[in-house]
Order: C-alpha cells, then structure tokens, then sequence
C-alpha cells in the first residue's frame, strides 16, 4: 500500500478533473482525494496499490492537458476507505 500526494499543474480547473479522478479511482480500488487549489492547480492524495496508483496518474496524463506533476510519497492512511472530491482550499 502506498499513497501520494499530487499537485497538477496545466489546463486542470474548469474541465472535469476532479470528478474524472475520483470515477477513475473508484474503478482502481483507489482512496483519498482530489481538491482545486486557489492558484488554478489541483492537489490529490491518493491510496492504494503501486501499479494501479501509476495507471491513474497515467490515465489522468492521457485525459488532461497537464504540464508538470509534483509527486511525493507520503504516509498512508490506514483507516481511509474512500475517495473523496473537495471544493476550493
């Protein structure tokens, strides 16, 4: 089990980003979430396998015109059970 914190930098805001993310990560077994941040980027945590944690940054590559994503792995939530979309931060 891993998770990773995203932050998504491209034409990401105002074309469905949040909410292809969360139908993708449903399909991947996927928990977390996915948040516009003010400063037009989009931030997602996500947690799950290895393999299917690539094929949804991938997915979401092939779907957005994303320029650069930051990646960091961070420390994962045990207790998590869903994959949540958020509002502005």
């Amino acid at each position: 089990m891993t998770r990773l914190h995203c932050i998504f930098h491209g034409r990401v805001q105002h074309v469905g980003f949040r909410y292809t993310a969360y139908y993708f990560s449903r399909q991947l077994y996927i928990t977390g979430w996915v948040d516009n941040r003010s400063d037009g980027t989009v931030e997602l945590e996500a947690q799950g396998a290895p393999l299917m944690l690539q094929k949804l940054l991938s997915q979401l590559k092939g779907q957005f015109d994303i320029d650069t994503i930051d990646v960091e792995k961070v420390e994962v939530q045990p207790n998590e059970r869903k994959f949540a979309v958020r509002g502005y931060s």
